[in-house]
């Protein structure tokens, strides 16, 4: 019962990344209408962005939760208004192979001057340690990133559907044009967008860089099953993508328990299946 207790909390904190993952990825197709594949290279550059933080600047883990979404963000912003911006209106194919390319071109300089191996990052001293509960032992930072995840999760859906702000942003790619006339600008809209959903994936990076170590293939190995939960949860579906991605976590880790050999192709396999039955994904709406 400890092994599957084990495997159940695994299956929790890989679920909180694929949640806040896949989170930005939704809030990103949902606004903006684009297929982020850039966001696994976004997601290692918040990891590394957290790195350079303590190691070049003292800065804590703490500052880094907030400081590292902030400037991966404006990175994103960056892109969104040099690149992005140009393919409204396009096929989603040239949004997909623009941030395929620079999905490449990120991981590849980094790899150029880290190599493929980790670097550590250290758990903070004040998650250090563990609890007894009784039935498991649970690492004190392992619950936080968990909890910390799902907190993050219900207010980012929070803003979008039931704030002024989020109803903007909803109306603004709705009819943009209607939107101009009541005096919102709503490219920049558009850009701050693209900056929180990119903020939230290099949010994901800080929380997994202690228990992942800081890699430049983190994200490549991450964003394949992510785009499997935006599928299976419905793309841009915000509240889709969260339950989607704790469940998914919790059922792989189940498999890892139950049927090892399945592990790795379980989600796809789900995908699949959901496809059949409701192609636009488990909350997802028909266009």
């Amino acid at each position: 019962m400890q092994a599957l207790y084990a495997q159940l909390l695994v299956g929790l904190i890989n679920g909180s990344f694929y949640a806040l993952l896949s989170l930005g990825l939704a809030v990103i197709f949902g606004m903006l209408n684009i297929i982020n594949f850039a966001h696994g290279a976004l997601y290692m550059m918040g990891a590394f962005m957290a790195y350079f933080l303590l190691n070049l600047g003292g800065i804590n883990y703490w500052w880094a939760l907030l400081l590292a979404p902030i400037i991966v963000g404006i990175f994103g912003m960056i892109l969104e208004r040099t690149m992005l911006q140009w393919l409204t209106g396009l096929d989603h194919l040239y949004g997909l192979l623009l941030t395929f390319g620079i999905a490449l071109i990120v991981q590849g300089v980094f790899q150029n001057y880290f190599g493929s191996s980790g670097l550590p990052y250290a758990i903070p001293d004040q998650l250090r340690g563990g609890m007894n509960l009784g039935f498991m032992f649970l690492p004190i930072y392992r619950g936080w990133v968990v909890i910390f995840s799902l907190v993050v999760c219900l207010a980012t859906w929070y803003l979008i559907e039931k704030t002024r702000l989020g109803a903007y942003l909803r109306a603004a790619t709705e009819n943009p044009t209607l939107v101009r006339a009541f005096g919102i600008n709503v490219p920049r809209m558009i850009t701050l967008t693209y900056g929180l959903g990119v903020g939230l994936a290099a949010l994901a990076g800080v929380l997994s860089a202690p228990i992942n170590q800081v890699r430049p293939l983190m994200g490549a190995d991450l964003i394949i099953v992510v785009f499997a939960v935006v599928v299976i949860g419905g793309m841009g579906s915000i509240m889709g993508s969260i339950i989607t991605g704790f469940a998914l976590g919790v059922i792989e880790g189940l498999t890892k328990y139950f049927y090892p050999e399945a592990s790795n192709t379980v989600v796809f396999v789900l995908m699949v299946l959901v496809l059949l039955v409701k192609p636009t994904g488990l909350t997802g709406r028909a266009a």
